[in-house]
């Protein structure tokens, strides 16, 4: 799960989206220029979930006010701004319902006549036409005017409890989100997606994750109540059979349940898959001490605040609901410490240029995609050289001629939690901090090599830790690669093959799983000039990973973000390979980007090559791209692999598959494994499970 490649950018854009629409950031930097290498994108308009922001605000606060018990301003907060959500009946009654039921908990006599007056002028109108069962509910409710709040035997002690809230809170919550379409940012449904799958993938397989305590505090069991359709839909016509099933398994509802969120969401499959992922509750204050702790480490945001650390044993029922009371508690995420880290970067990631790797090829043994070795081994005295830290800095900073932006700052939730302004979060005041330089130094070397400065990399990390590539051949390989390329570019072919028998043969000849990397790399020397592309090459990969290993060797942590993403997104790929099938859900929920890694920079080159010229260059080399690996025969062995791949339910009817996951509710593999032995018959699985 750990060696997973993730196509980072792609998440660092999820993250800018999330934290610039859920207000976590400030708005803007005071006389902050952009940075020449932004992109056109850097200065377009909001997201549509950014934009929603204010009306999730205000959800967030009808939900607080309902979960604390205080009806009557989330009703005002309705009747200001949702007032259609009052004129159902059905919902209107439950809200009044909660109101006396909470002027009775306060327990004065003063409050008692105020239920009293609200069962005469609001509860019982409102149960004559709310729904068939509303009235026997009135008469019901009247009793807890004689039994205590304390009589657990009591005929009305479900009415009394603080339950009641929540699942009321939820239900408007539902509603609101649905009817605003004010739903979360894309990353927090991802999360949601991306966690469920993964859990039921090891509970499916029988293994244990190692993100398990992570993933549990992160997403809790509870889920908000499902909003209930519109009268006018009970009589819908029937939905495609393929959407019912591929809500249902997505989200783990029954199919009934399945079709009435569809019915809610009018036929729309994507919607009523929002409306489902948006059902399930995150942990806010966990979410977002991982998202910062990820944006620090990525250069995305400067910090004056340290983390908040320090143990916080709560259970799931009382960090589900830690928004609204339980403001003051830390929150154990065992984050490395942070002082006042000044990210250095010229571009600001929020206002600049986000690439994004557009291919997937396989994992070679000559691919960047093999991890870094892990901080284990004692760090090189230089590395924690104060001095020699600063000056590698200045010196990586007149590389890339720029000066250091500032970045924007984490803000918090401060509109939703006001007692978090109460922290007191220690700045630093020194001008000389080892920790701050330390992930400069990181960020910066990812820098220089993502614009293609890998020579001025290598030498910046081995005037820092000579014996830092001696334990990462591969990484200076590969930097030592991207500056053969620049050369062949420019026309200095001298200087490309000094590059490569100073350094690419010998490396090559120290660890076999290079030579072949090696060989096609010299293949390029064979390109007509002007058709080698020594700019824009896909440096992403090499420099994130660069980057954690830099980080691993001054003990800097990998970002507890960073091992969720990679842990889920290994078993959604397992999963649906079980499943037998392709997630309908991959592109909305951006899925698909995350897994765009392109980790070969030569079968980049040929594919540009190929689009920009009709050259025959790459058909007479072994390319390593999985759907061209040669065979040892000399034929293609793509088709075999197709062969290979190729899902079995091709067999089968796909009516075939529906009946008998409809009529057996189970999941896709399960029904086309049951229909492998009864030769693809759905009628003879059911008799024969039935009869």
């Amino acid at each position: 799960m750990d060696s997973t490649p993730v196509n980072w950018e792609s998440l660092d854009a999820l993250i800018i989206d999330f934290v610039s629409s859920e207000n976590l950031i400030e708005d803007s930097v005071t006389n902050s220029s952009p940075s020449p290498s932004s992109s056109p994108s850097s200065s377009s308009p909001p997201s549509i979930s950014s934009s929603s922001y204010h009306a999730r605000l205000i959800i967030r606060r009808i939900r607080n006010s309902i979960e604390s018990g205080d009806i009557e301003t989330a009703i005002d907060i309705l009747r200001s701004h949702a007032p259609f959500v009052l004129d159902d009946h059905r919902i209107l009654f439950r809200l009044q319902k909660q109101k006396f039921i909470e002027l009775l908990r306060k327990g004065t006599h003063e409050d008692r006549v105020a239920a009293i007056g609200c069962l005469r002028t609001s509860v019982a109108p409102c149960a004559l036409d709310a729904y068939p069962e509303a009235y026997e509910e009135f008469k019901h409710v009247l009793l807890a005017l004689i039994y205590d709040e304390n009589d657990q035997s009591s005929p009305v002690a479900n009415e009394w409890a603080e339950k009641r809230r929540y699942e009321m809170a939820g239900l408007m919550s539902s509603v609101l989100r649905a009817s605003l379409q004010a739903y979360d940012p894309v990353f927090s449904m991802t999360l949601r997606y991306l966690i469920s799958i993964h859990k039921g993938f090891c509970f499916h397989q029988g293994i244990s994750s190692t993100v398990s305590d992570l993933t549990h505090r992160l997403l809790l069991e509870e889920r908000d109540a499902p909003a209930t359709p519109p009268e006018s839909m009970y009589e819908a016509p029937p939905f495609d059979e393929v959407d019912i099933q591929a809500l249902a398994h997505a989200v783990e509802l029954t199919r009934q349940g399945a079709v009435d969120s569809m019915k809610f969401a009018k036929g729309d499959l994507f919607q009523a898959f929002q409306n489902e992922l948006c059902r399930m509750q995150l942990d806010v204050s966990v979410l977002d001490e991982l998202v910062k702790e990820y944006c620090i480490y990525r250069g995305i945001m400067d910090s004056e605040m340290q983390m908040v650390t320090g143990p916080a044993k709560r259970s799931q029922a009382e960090v589900g609901h830690s928004l609204s009371r339980d403001c003051s508690s830390e929150i154990d995420l065992n984050i490395s410490q942070h002082s006042d880290v000044e990210n250095y970067s010229n571009n600001s990631m929020l206002d600049g240029a986000i690439i994004n790797d557009t291919e997937m090829s396989s994992k070679q043994g000559g691919d960047i995609g093999s991890e870094p070795t892990s901080g284990c081994e004692d760090c090189s005295t230089s590395w924690s050289n104060q001095c020699e830290n600063t000056r590698a800095l200045h010196r990586i900073r007149s590389h890339m001629n720029c000066e250091s932006n500032k970045r924007k700052r984490w803000r918090g939730r401060a509109d939703e939690i006001e007692c978090l302004s109460d922290l007191s979060f220690p700045k630093s005041n020194s001008s000389i901090n080892p920790v701050k330089d330390k992930y400069e130094i990181a960020i910066a070397l990812k820098e220089l090599v993502s614009r293609g400065m890998a020579a001025e990399a290598a030498y910046e990390i081995s005037t820092m830790d000579p014996n830092f590539f001696t334990q990462n051949p591969s990484l200076l390989f590969h930097l030592k690669q991207v500056e053969f390329l620049k050369l062949v570019s420019a026309g200095d072919h001298n200087g490309a093959l000094k590059v490569a028998c100073s350094h690419l043969g010998p490396l090559a000849a120290n660890d076999q799983s290079l030579l072949k990397t090696l060989k096609e790399t010299l293949l390029v020397l064979l390109q007509p000039d002007g058709h080698t592309p020594g700019k824009d090459l896909p440096l992403n990969y090499l420099a994130n990973t660069l980057q954690v290993s830099v980080g691993n060797k001054l003990d800097i942590k990998e970002p507890q973000l960073m091992k969720i993403i990679k842990a889920t997104l290994h078993t959604h790929t397992e999963w649906f390979k079980l499943q037998m099938c392709k997630d309908r859900f991959n592109n909305l929920l951006k899925i698909d980007s995350l897994k765009e890694v392109n980790t070969d920079l030569i079968s980049a080159i040929k594919s540009r090559s190929n689009k920009d010229s009709n050259t025959n260059l790459s058909s007479q080399v072994t390319t390593t791209s999985s759907s061209t690996m040669t065979s040892e025969d000399g034929g293609s062995s793509s088709l075999m692999m197709m062969t290979q791949t190729s899902p079995r339910e091709a067999l089968w009817e796909e009516s075939a598959i529906l009946k008998v996951m409809e009529f057996l509710a189970l999941p896709r593999s399960d029904a086309i494994q049951l229909l492998s032995q009864y030769n693809g018959n759905a009628e003879t699985v059911i008799q024969q499970l039935f009869g």
